[in-house]
């Protein structure tokens, strides 16, 4: 067998072009596509920098060479030497840069043979998901994966060069921390040397970073890798990467400057693509009341109106009743949707009723006439005037939701995301990023009767609200009533937003120690379980604490939005499926009986829940 020494690549298979012509080469890669024309061997030959086209002569090399080639198949690994040539006139193929040359092959050598593959490697395949997973070594061999994951590369990249010309350090956060299990729940890692004790995987690096910050490291950032061991959704993954940032003495002003320099900076770099600054800000109310959701998608309008005292006199039940309940009754405008069929109507109201509603109103202004089972009872005057607020015009559609505050509006919100996208009304040429500020402190959770917090334990309250925190330890009113002065309190958390994903979130944390453990008593937890679970962080915040606050772009989403992937899984090497297995090596497994025995650990039959 020769030495791979003899035939290692001088090029490799993307950079050939006319300027190499009559230079001998030397190619090392796979086969793409093999064929025979009169004799004449064509061979594709592929690595992640391109394809490059070799030719086999008969008369001009050995029977042993033509042999040899002659038994290529799709994904040989071959390495071939011989001299650039300009390919015939009329073979020239403009779409490749290597499209005006051929190697005219005099030595090939087989690398590894390859079994038959069980999908084509090509930038369009029909090949399952689940297959492609399975067998993700192939996958990543296609060019749209491998264009994603350079993607990625260089965007990892360019945030570590931006964050480091910003002061930034990076710094590493351990990966085996002590349990915290007030979020998601953790995984957790079985420790050998104490046997009945458990390390958990980070679900951030949160309460680290904030220990950097008391630390004295005033600015910093990690690359993190993430683990939750949640129940996923389509689009989730029990392990992700996000771009982890924190800084001292800050107020959100220094934060939103941080990232929006990050991104401008990214997106420039990267695709070559300029972002204006600064990003639009919109409180937590304002986007309920405007878009029905916290992560709008302004590429589109259709903005929520409020229908309340233009409907309020009329004689439909459905809305007086809502209204005198303290609820809402608000629509939105399908412009063209006004000869909507009975079929797409009843699509619209079982989405609605999906998303707990009682049902649809609705009014079409179709081009005979406007029709609406709500018509007899809201009368013509009502309805003239739902349409100015509205501006119904004759061939649009107004939809209707009347329900109790925020309800009403998440209702909207998911009919305006499903008509946007059904009715192709996004513009997906734009980039539209917002800032969304102010998010509640805390929010109520009907079953328990308890408070949560919305987004973060540490999560500060906004400076004007300070008031009704003291407030709420003195009221009489029950946490359920919306008046209660910590439901009116809001926290300085804000979220990133580019159209229509939450590409990131954070906030101003709490640095003194009495306030974190006052916010972990409201929450339910006793002073005794703050100091079991929390201590280190509350006895730190004893210490000299600065004012700090950051944030966490999720790098899985930004790059999948940035190369147009529908699903973080294409931009992420070795993803998991939706139940959290690896089909590749068929993570989870059961582990030995003797690795058990070691750790202390025995397996019992989990109970039927």
């Amino acid at each position: 067998m020769a030495r791979f020494s003899e035939f290692k690549r001088t090029v490799t298979c993307g950079e050939l072009t006319e300027v190499h012509i009559g230079q001998q080469v030397t190619l090392n890669g796979w086969v793409q596509e093999y064929r025979n024309l009169g004799g004449i061997l064509f061979i594709d030959l592929r690595d992640r920098y391109g394809i490059t086209q070799v030719v086999f002569h008969p008369e001009h090399v050995s029977e042993d060479v033509i042999k040899k080639a002659g038994s290529c198949r799709h994904e040989f690994v071959i390495a071939v030497r011989g001299v650039v040539n300009a390919r015939p006139e009329g073979t020239v193929n403009l779409k490749m840069k290597t499209g005006g040359v051929e190697v005219e092959c005099d030595i090939i050598e087989i690398l590894a043979e390859s079994e038959t593959p069980p999908f084509e490697i090509a930038d369009e395949t029909n090949a399952r998901e689940e297959l492609r997973l399975e067998y993700r070594y192939l996958d990543l061999r296609r060019n749209p994966l491998q264009e994603k994951l350079r993607i990625r590369h260089e965007s990892t990249m360019a945030i570590r060069e931006y964050l480091t010309g910003e002061g930034f350090y990076e710094i590493e956060t351990p990966m085996l921390i002590r349990s915290t299990p007030e979020g998601a729940r953790d995984y957790v890692v079985p420790s050998r040397v104490q046997p009945g004790r458990f390390y958990a995987l980070p679900q951030s690096p949160q309460l680290m970073k904030q220990i950097l910050m008391i630390s004295g490291y005033d600015k910093y950032f990690q690359l993190a890798r993430c683990l939750r061991d949640e129940d996923l959704r389509a689009d989730r993954q029990p392990e992700h990467t996000q771009i982890d940032m924190e800084m001292s003495f800050v107020t959100p002003d220094d934060v939103f400057a941080v990232a929006e320099g990050m991104m401008t900076y990214l997106w420039k770099k990267v695709l070559g693509i300029e972002i204006k600054t600064p990003f639009p800000r919109y409180t937590y109310e304002e986007v309920m009341n405007r878009w029905g959701i916290d992560k709008p998608d302004l590429r589109f309008g259709m903005e929520i109106v409020d229908l309340a005292d233009v409907v309020a006199g009329c004689d439909f039940k459905v809305f007086t009743s809502t209204l005198e309940k303290g609820g809402h009754v608000k629509a939105i405008t399908y412009k063209g949707g006004g000869n909507l069929s009975r079929k797409q109507i009843g699509e619209l109201d079982a989405l609605a009723r999906e998303n707990g509603a009682g049902g649809l109103a609705y009014i079409l202004r179709s081009d005979t006439g406007d029709k609406s089972p709500i018509l007899k009872f809201v009368g013509e005057e009502t309805a003239a005037k739902i349409f100015a607020r509205a501006e119904v015009e004759p061939g649009d559609a107004v939809l209707i939701i009347a329900d109790m505050p925020i309800k009403a509006e998440s209702i909207l919100g998911q009919l305006r995301l499903h008509i946007g996208k059904s009715a192709g009304l996004i513009d997906k040429s734009r980039w539209e990023f917002l800032w969304v500020t102010r998010f509640p402190l805390f929010e109520y959770d009907d079953e328990s009767g308890a408070l949560n917090s919305m987004h973060n334990i540490v999560s500060s309250p906004c400076e004007e609200d300070m008031d009704l925190f003291e407030e709420g330890f003195s009221t009489d009113m029950e946490r359920s009533d919306l008046n209660h002065p910590w439901r009116r309190m809001r926290a300085e958390q804000y979220d990133l937003v580019l159209n229509g994903s939450e590409i990131a979130s954070g906030g101003i944390r709490i640095h003194r120690s009495e306030m974190q453990k006052k916010i972990l008593n409201i929450l339910g937890m006793s002073d005794e379980r703050a100091e079991k679970m929390f201590g280190f962080l509350l006895r730190a915040l004893k210490y000299g604490a600065p004012p700090h606050g950051g944030l966490a772009p999720g790098l899985d989403r930004i790059v999948a939005l940035m190369t147009g992937s529908d699903s973080i899984r294409d931009v992420i090497a070795f993803p998991k499926s939706t139940n959290a297995s690896s089909l590749m090596d068929g993570a989870p497994s059961a582990i030995d009986e003797d690795q058990l025995k070691e750790l202390g650990l025995s397996i019992v039959d989990k109970p039927e829940t």
